[in-house]
């Protein structure tokens, strides 16, 4: 049988636009028309075939993060794209820069009820960044630089392209040398630096928060070297985790929801934080004082994630830009030392109280269920420094957020759910990390719930050639939900979120020539561990599932009240 004959189509157009980007990988589900795949058959770019299109975003998502360069998605059109949508929302709060390129109606069949029309430029643009519609072929090859040059700039953010189902049938347009895809970095005003640098100069008791546009522009430690020249602590967002050096001695953990304990108390002390990057969401103030009582430096690329209800200042600017501007104006800081060893001796105690409950686990029999932090403890234990961890955001692994009980060195990465903590986010976007970065090991805590509604893409997990290591903690269902009835119901309410263990996954893993383990009881753990992590570093992706109690939760959240827990009442038990 001959070869067919493949002529230029606008594909083309895309498959050239995609190399000239550097893009290894495209995720996604196409509609009837294969043309990108016969573009893309004899380039080097993997195409990662989905069985649904909001975990292909998901993908694309993971990849923009751990690459900073723009994750590619392709679907189809009507619910296809409204599938898609999920994604979006995801990548928009996480500022991951995605390009989302979709089918639409063709220009000549617009209005005429035609086969799954639907006006998707009016449903996407909320979700993104920029939307455009492209239908003829020589607009397509300045669309594409616009989409790129949007998503990588200012805050980074997802995009959307849409292509008049005609398009791919009509010749491409004459090339036109494509602009450079890198991302133009804002230097800060001059004024308004050395303003900030005057609240640093002056505080007493600094924290620094390294948020979300922290990630990729700390290199060469600039954060780090300011927090040891100005003597403050160091704290991140979920989403900034990775872009500092969690062992760093000064480093005392998550903020907000996530700040318990010895950590809280340095957060009701301070009298300035420096907020590189960060939006300032709510997850991320929980907790903290009063607006009005505590100034805020707030660093950001997009002025409209100024937040102005604290006193301070905003500084609009690259993060690495600002950081570098002010060691020169700092370099010869007047540190607190009082503060400082506070907050070394803060991190100390942070350290001992996971100690203790490691030592207090241990006392168990062991028959008992693991708990989150021995999981944690078995992980570390084999699993190299490089390691990039993706999270979920349920009841018990919410537990990643907690330092030390997972600890990302200067080696290490993370990948977490943004404010929006789309259910299946993490399990899905491991599979786009482990493409963005081939080299570095990719481990994935999942609760059980997240990973059903990701279980439909074990075949897709089997057949991208990259090994994720799964470890699903498994309380028997959605066990936030769980404890927000149990807090209404005295524990008596005939509905239940959670069910009897058994999922059938194992099943499913090793049809697909998976790895799989179970874990039950906490003598087990650290030996199954050790053997699905090798089984997983040879290649073979890998799901281990963890029976897990329902009321293993981290410090501070064992008193759920709807979206946060209500510290409070914590507290009132405590006394």
């Amino acid at each position: 049988m001959s070869e067919p004959t493949r002529r230029p189509t606008a594909w083309s157009a895309i498959a050239d636009h995609l190399e000239h980007l550097g893009t290894r990988t495209v995720f996604g589900l196409p509609g009837d028309d294969m043309a990108l795949l016969a573009a893309l058959e004899d380039r080097d770019i993997e195409v990662v075939l989905c069985r649904d299109q909001r975990n292909a975003v998901f993908m694309a998502t993971g990849y923009a993060l751990m690459s900073g360069t723009p994750g590619v998605c392709v679907v189809g059109k009507g619910p296809a794209f409204t599938n898609a949508l999920t994604g979006l929302l995801e990548a928009r709060s996480a500022a991951a820069p995605v390009i989302l390129v979709a089918d639409g109606t063709a220009l000549g069949r617009l209005g005429t009820g035609a086969f799954q029309e639907f006006d998707q430029m009016s449903a996407v643009r909320p979700f993104t960044k920029w939307a455009t519609r492209v239908d003829r072929a020589d607009q397509l090859a300045t669309a594409l630089d616009k989409a790129t040059a949007v998503c990588l700039n200012g805050t980074p953010g997802p995009v959307y392209l849409e292509l008049a189902e005609q398009l791919p049938y009509e010749p491409p347009a004459g090339p036109l040398r494509p602009r450079r895809a890198t991302p133009q970095r804002l230097a800060p005003d001059s004024d308004m630096l050395r303003e900030a640098a005057g609240l640093i100069a002056a505080a007493q008791r600094p924290l620094i928060l390294a948020g979300g546009g922290t990630r990729h522009r700390n290199a060469g430690r600039l954060v780090e070297r300011l927090a040891e020249v100005i003597g403050a602590g160091m704290f991140s967002t979920a989403s900034g985790r990775g872009s500092l050096d969690e062992n760093h001695p000064l480093f005392c953990g998550l903020a907000g929801l996530y700040s318990t304990g010895p950590a809280a108390q340095l957060w009701a002390d301070t009298d300035l934080v420096i907020a590189l990057g960060s939006r300032l969401e709510e997850t991320a103030v929980f907790g903290w004082p009063e607006p009005h009582a505590l100034p805020v430096i707030q660093v950001t690329a997009d002025e409209l994630t100024l937040s102005t209800g604290r006193p301070g200042v905003g500084v609009i600017g690259d993060v690495s830009r600002v950081v570098s501007g002010w060691a020169s104006i700092l370099a010869f800081g007047n540190p607190d030392g009082a503060w400082t060893d506070r907050v070394r001796t803060t991190r100390r105690e942070l350290l001992a109280l996971a100690e203790e409950r490691t030592a207090a686990a241990a006392t168990a029999p062991l028959s008992a269920p693991p708990t989150v932090a021995q999981v944690l403890d078995a992980l570390r234990a084999v699993v190299p420094d490089d390691t990039v961890l993706v999270q979920e955001n349920g009841l018990n692994d919410m537990w990643t957020y907690h330092f030390p009980h997972w600890s990302c060195g200067a080696r290490g990465g993370s990948v977490v759910p943004s404010e929006q903590t789309p259910l299946g986010f993490g399990a899905a976007a491991a599979v786009g990390v482990a493409h963005a970065d081939p080299a570095r090991p990719v481990v994935a805590v999942v609760g059980d719930g997240a990973f059903h509604l990701f279980r439909a893409e074990l075949p897709t997990l089997a057949d991208s050639g990259r090994p994720v290591l799964y470890v699903v903690l498994d309380n028997g269902g959605y066990g936030w939900l769980q404890a927000n009835l149990d807090q209404v119901s005295g524990g008596t309410s005939r509905f239940s979120f959670v069910a009897d263990r058994g999922t059938g996954t194992g099943e499913l893993s090793r049809t697909l020539g998976l790895g799989h383990w179970r874990v039950d009881s906490w003598g087990d753990l650290e030996g199954t561990v050790g053997k699905a992590w090798d089984q997983c570093s040879s290649g073979v992706s890998t799901v281990v599932e963890v029976a897990v109690a329902l009321t293993d939760v981290p410090p501070g959240t064992d008193v759920p009240a709807g979206d946060f827990p209500d510290r409070e009442a914590h507290a009132r038990e405590q006394d």
